[in-house]
């Protein structure tokens, strides 16, 4: 296992619980399983795009891409089973799928539930802590926006608010309310840090909160609650939204008790980064801090981004360290 660096004895470390999707969860993961062994990632299955789209189409399982972006973070032998994992088939008929993709799917074929598939892969990967999918149910998410339209199907949404032009008013699942896999509200239940995000706010965090059962396992918790903000506001999804509309959206869908701690990234982005995504109708989110602070978040703002990379994304290695600097100053009541 990576070394948990810093909770020597035995490398348990807090009880975290990480909800999400996509890339902003996996790097928080990549971060995290230094620290703790008791990690818990909750995935998003509402994904109906790309190489998960075709599979979900083809064979009726629930989208495996985002759950193989998070087993690639936590992997024993992260560079040569990740390398396996996105592996993309260049040509043919599995042109574009992801090998990771194509070996969930095998697993669910032999398994008789979806989360089993994926213990099942997580075994095989020796991965550090638990993957679960937030439901086991197939469903869709349909966006309405401030206009009134709607849109069905979370790849369609960022063509769909680019041609309606305004504001994604609320997002649902379709079949509404599927009930939440009984493990997940159990890691919920049992977190001493409970992370939502960073990542896409409408199709990545939010979905998350409209399984059955999710957001009244967070909102009743006892844990510290961390609402890890995205660094950029997102071309498609978030344009003009500042950090309490971000809140608020998510507070809107989940309930008033979601987050205790609005962490933010405190350092500057590099100006040709600036430029670049300016180009895409994307920039720096604003903290508007009272804002923030009124709708009952403190914020903490820690230099959280990753210097190497070409986008502005953050390193999870410094929102593992802020993460637990957060829990043992403010929230480590409990002995390990």
């Amino acid at each position: 296992m990576g070394g948990c660096h810093h909770y020597a004895d035995a490398c348990h470390g807090p009880a975290i619980v990480a909800l999400g999707g996509g890339h902003g969860l996996s790097a928080v993961l990549r971060g995290m399983k230094h620290y703790t062994d008791r990690l818990t990632a909750i995935v998003t299955v509402a994904d109906d795009g790309g190489g998960s789209g075709v599979l979900r189409e083809d064979l009726g399982m629930p989208p495996p891409g985002d759950i193989r972006i998070c087993m690639e973070a936590l992997a024993d032998s992260e560079s040569l089973m990740q390398s396996l994992l996105a592996y993309r088939f260049p040509d043919g008929r599995l042109a574009g799928q992801a090998f990771g993709n194509l070996l969930l799917a095998a697993l669910d074929g032999m398994s008789d539930t979806f989360d089993q598939a994926v213990a099942r892969m997580s075994q095989v990967l020796a991965i550090t802590g638990r993957i679960l999918p937030v439901t086991n149910a197939q469903v869709w998410l349909e966006a309405t926006f401030d206009n009134g339209a709607s849109v069905r199907g979370e790849s369609k949404i960022f063509a769909a608010k680019k041609e309606q032009d305004c504001r994604i008013h609320h997002v649902r699942l379709i079949p509404e309310q599927p009930p939440a896999l009984p493990q997940a509200v159990e890691a919920i239940r049992k977190a001493d840090v409970i992370l939502l995000g960073p990542g896409s706010l409408y199709t990545s965090i939010i979905p998350n909160l409209l399984v059955d059962g999710i957001a009244e396992a967070i909102e009743d918790s006892s844990a510290m609650k961390i609402y890890v903000g995205n660094i950029m506001t997102q071309e498609g999804e978030t344009e003009g939204m500042t950090a309490s509309d971000h809140l608020s959206a998510l507070l809107a869908h989940g309930g008033p008790r979601m987050v205790q701690y609005y962490l933010c990234n405190s350092q500057p982005v590099h100006p040709n980064l600036v430029e670049r995504y300016a180009r895409e109708g994307a920039e720096p989110l604003v903290v508007d801090r009272s804002a923030v602070e009124l709708l009952g978040a403190q914020v903490i703002g820690r230099p959280l981004l990753d210097q190497g990379a070409d986008y502005a994304r953050h390193d999870g290695e410094k929102v593992a360290q802020a993460v637990l600097e957060l829990y043992e100053s403010l929230g480590a009541t409990k002995i390990f």
